[in-house]
């Protein structure tokens, strides 16, 4: 697993750490919990590797920590991939500044049925206490919210795919540099409500009327940003998830053909699918997925980039912010220590008088940076 970024120096580190540009010798570090299934296991880490090399702040640098949950159901050939990877089980009282946690493949009709449903719970608790800020992907936001608040998926007539133009809704520190719109891939089987969401205190940050709550967030002792779409795609994700799509219904693996994403290909590529859609369905058997039609990076309309640069960058300095206060308000816990300890040193023996200034401040100083290192 290499830098991402052709700037970046080598440097001695387990095999899990990847880093990413910037000189500063106390890198904000980046939990990725990879979930995605086997087929896109790499790529996520890929996808996610350069969006974050490209969106860190100049100077500052960014350490991507790779962790995996063990009861994701893998082949053998991606658990031996697993070995750069640290259990998610393991992390316990560490704290890390920021924590991405991917979407997955759902198997079962319920998630509390997947067999990273424990697992999952107790993630959900541990970034809560241990994380700045943490973004949930698509099925990971759907699990999340299930546990926190018991809201509960719906499952859509077909699968949402596609590229779709949503809205900003309020100006939120993590959007407010957005424009009035932006598009966003998103590609999944279910969804959630957006009333049962506002119900229960989440904040809507962007939607459309395809896809309903694109984006949207709760703060309670982590920053919690959940994303319905998936901006950290790269330019080919949707063309090799639709394609597999397609494989599964030559091979008989799923009854409809799937629809062609929606506002990601351009005019001449439709064309070409929609053809070999009619030919597939006179003759549908697995060889004909040899005669898939060839689509370049050229007929794909690769308009999210941008915006999910602006998304990132600006959860990147909410994190970096975090962090200085944190440690700002450790700061002034060790400096009110000092001066307390002082005043021990100088006072007369102890008499029932009420606190001094500096044992005050000093109690106070210890529930704002209460937070372990």
């Amino acid at each position: 697993m290499g830098a991402y970024d052709a700037g970046i120096a080598a440097e001695p580190s387990p095999p899990e750490h990847t880093f990413f540009r910037g000189d500063n010798t106390d890198p904000l570090v980046i939990g990725l919990v990879n979930n995605m299934p086997d087929a896109a296991f790499c790529t996520t880490e890929e996808q996610f590797g350069k969006l974050l090399s490209a969106a860190s702040p100049p100077g500052v640098a960014v350490r991507l920590r790779l962790l995996a949950i063990p009861e994701v159901p893998r082949s053998d050939a991606c658990r031996a991939l697993l070995r750069g990877y640290e259990d998610v089980g393991e992390l316990r009282d560490r704290r890390i500044d920021g924590l991405i946690v991917s979407g997955m493949e759902p198997r079962a009709p319920h998630l509390t049925n997947e067999p990273y449903w424990p697992a999952m719970r107790k993630l959900v608790e541990w970034a809560e206490d241990h994380t700045h800020s943490t973004i949930w992907s698509c099925l990971a936001a759907h699990a999340a919210v299930l546990h926190l608040d018991g809201i509960e998926r719906q499952a859509l007539p077909r699968k949402l795919s596609g590229v779709f133009d949503c809205a900003k809704v309020t100006d939120q520190a993590l959007v407010a540099g957005m424009p009035p719109r932006w598009p966003v891939p998103h590609s999944r089987h279910n969804g959630l409500a957006e009333t049962a969401l506002v119900a229960r205190g989440y904040q809507i940050l962007s939607r459309s009327a395809e896809t309903g709550p694109d984006m949207f967030a709760r703060q309670r002792r982590s920053l919690f940003l959940f994303l319905q779409g998936h901006p950290e795609y790269d330019a080919g994700a949707l063309l090799r998830e639709y394609r597999r799509d397609v494989g599964r219904f030559l091979g008989g693996k799923r009854e409809h053909y799937p629809d062609i994403p929606s506002g990601y290909f351009h005019e001449h590529a439709t064309e070409m699918l929609s053809t070999y859609r009619e030919r597939a369905l006179r003759d549908r058997c697995p060889e004909a997925l040899s005669s898939f039609p060839a689509i370049s990076g050229s007929m794909i309309d690769h308009r999210w980039r941008e915006p999910a640069l602006a998304l990132y960058r600006d959860w990147l300095k909410h994190l970096l912010a975090q962090r200085r206060r944190r440690q700002g308000a450790t700061t002034a816990v060790a400096g009110a220590a000092t001066e307390w300890g002082i005043a021990e040193a100088l006072r007369p023996p102890p008499d029932p008088a009420p606190l001094d200034e500096g044992q005050v401040r000093f109690g106070q100083g210890r529930q704002i940076g209460g937070l372990s290192g």
